[in-house]
């Protein structure tokens, strides 16, 4: 049963949402988990003026993913950071590569699911997942959020990201926020979560 948690992260915060997502579903019995990053889109020199190189660096040791891998795949986490209340461009481009897979039905059947950032506590989170949600359905996914049974997500001890759409993590106006614990709880739930369901539905 394989679980490919697939992202694009500028500023890393995202990579570690979806390492903790990664980590969850190796959770569960029988899962081969892989974690790999979608293509870089922006020139070298652009990422270093926006102070994104370091990161960059950070993740150069993450296999680029193709699209065959995710027509391998049994279950699919996707993680992006939001843009404006959408996905990130670099995320949109890979999925517009995938006009195969929808011909061949590839991904019908199998468990989609979405991880995002964003600068705010109120950037655009859930519409970024829902609007993620739109393209899995096309590909006859069958969504997966992250439940209630996550009770992190009900907290009101301090600002947090992740909702019943996915886990999510709140980055800071200049981007210095690093993921909390309880935001990367709940990346861990939902690749678990994930994990199982995929698992039943390739029994």
């Amino acid at each position: 049963m394989k679980v490919l948690v697939v992202y694009y992260s500028m500023y890393g915060h995202v990579y570690k949402l979806a390492q903790a997502a990664a980590e969850g579903a190796r959770a569960v019995e029988s899962a081969e988990v892989t974690l790999c990053r979608v293509p870089e889109t922006l020139p070298q020199e652009v990422l270093e003026k926006m102070g994104a190189d370091h990161a960059q660096n950070e993740q150069r040791e993450v296999p680029v993913c193709t699209v065959e891998e995710l027509g391998k795949a049994d279950a699919v986490i996707f993680g992006t950071p939001t843009r404006f209340g959408n996905m990130c461009g670099q995320m949109r481009q890979f999925l517009d590569t995938t006009g195969q897979l929808w011909m061949q039905g590839a991904l019908v059947g199998k468990a989609g699911s979405v991880i995002t950032s964003s600068n705010t506590q109120h950037g655009g989170q859930e519409s970024t997942i829902l609007s993620f949600h739109t393209t899995l359905l096309h590909h006859g996914m069958v969504i997966v959020g992250l439940p209630y049974s996550f009770q992190g997500q009900m907290t009101m001890d301090e600002i947090s990201g992740c909702s019943p759409y996915g886990a999510s993590v709140i980055a800071g106006s200049d981007g210095s926020r690093l993921p909390s614990k309880n935001e990367l709880a709940g990346a861990r739930f939902q690749g678990e979560h994930v994990a199982k369901i995929a698992k039943k539905l390739t029994a």
